[in-house]
């Protein structure tokens, strides 16, 4: 038998340790571990044979509260710099508890970012009430001051808007950023700090790896897109000349275009059919592509009555479409 004197950890030792390890070691993509408040208990026991027959002893038991690790993370939601104008702007955020405790975070959002073209006007943190990741005026609560979200238990992902309006002197393609800051309302700090008796169960909290306060950045572009059209008509008369006499096709042809740098939403051609002419079924055309006179799928419908109209969608700028009909003169 080794005779030779050694210590054993105890299991608060070692739990102690893994704490530590768990504080330094990189953070998952979920809360970190077990949750607390949870209490781990360990009794060892000791099986023999003392001559008289088998025996079995246990030892005390040990037992350890685990302490909660304050951790949090914050991205932003918009997948590059958001289009927009003078005028109000959402950014929007993703929250998330990746402590092991119930935590609430204070927000704040600061948007003179140095580089910034223009400053913002934030005028409100919102949280995303009904889930759909869509801020809902009337429906998203607005949060007053100080900017705090409810406790959220671990692994909670919270969707967070910052509600801004853009100056009425930006111009076109200037840019803005704006710094979003979430931090634990127990604390936060330098990883490994300890809030001592503020966590679960007036147990300690202990900063994890983010310190339990991080940033995340939102970024606008103005973008001013404005539309022109332009009309032209060619005419082909019956006898194979361009006189406008009875019985003459005009083709109409409508360019719209869309300059500037932003985007025009739900573009929409219209134009009605002269007095003084038919409409010709089936000419009507996108890009020399024919369309339906009637309304179905397509992006066209027209008719003597109520005249043209082609959706163009959603145009980015610097580009263009053509639209042709033909009438005869009657």
């Amino acid at each position: 038998m080794d005779n030779s004197p050694y210590t054993y950890p105890s299991l608060a030792m070692l739990v102690r340790s893994a704490l530590l390890v768990g504080i330094l070691a990189p953070v998952p993509a979920f809360a970190a571990g077990v949750t607390a408040g949870t209490l781990i208990e360990n009794t060892a026991v000791a099986s023999y044979d003392d001559g008289a027959g088998p025996r079995t002893i246990n030892s005390n038991t040990v037992t350890v509260r685990v302490d909660e690790l304050l951790d949090v993370t914050l991205t932003s939601q918009d997948s590059g710099p958001i289009n927009t104008r003078a005028g109000d702007a959402v950014l929007t955020f993703e929250l998330t508890n990746q402590g092991n405790g119930p935590e609430a975070f204070t927000l704040n959002a600061n948007p003179a970012v140095a580089g910034n073209d223009f400053d913002v006007v934030v005028r409100s943190i919102a949280i995303d009430s009904n889930g759909n990741g869509v801020y809902d005026a009337g429906i998203d609560a607005i949060l007053s001051a100080p900017q705090t979200t409810a406790i959220l238990a671990p692994d909670t992902v919270l969707t967070v808007f910052v509600l801004v309006t853009v100056p009425d002197a930006a111009s076109d393609t200037q840019t803005s950023a704006v710094d979003l800051t979430a931090e634990a309302v127990t604390g936060s700090g330098a990883p490994g700090t300890v809030f001592a008796g503020a966590g679960v169960d007036g147990g300690d909290a202990i900063v994890g790896t983010t310190g339990a306060q991080v940033n995340a950045r939102g970024q606008l572009v103005v973008g001013v897109a404005s539309v022109e059209l332009v009309k032209s008509v060619t005419l082909r008369d019956p006898f194979g000349g361009t006189s406008a006499v009875p019985g003459t096709i005009a083709t109409f042809t409508i360019l719209a275009r869309v300059s500037g740098s932003g985007v025009v939403n739900g573009l929409i051609v219209t134009d009605a059919i002269p007095e003084g002419t038919t409409y010709a079924p089936g000419t009507l055309a996108l890009d020399s592509a024919a369309l339906s006179d009637a309304e179905d799928g397509d992006a066209g419908a027209a008719s003597d009555a109520a005249g043209i109209a082609v959706n163009l969608g959603d145009v980015t700028a610097d580009a263009a479409a053509s639209v042709t009909f033909d009438v005869v003169i009657n």
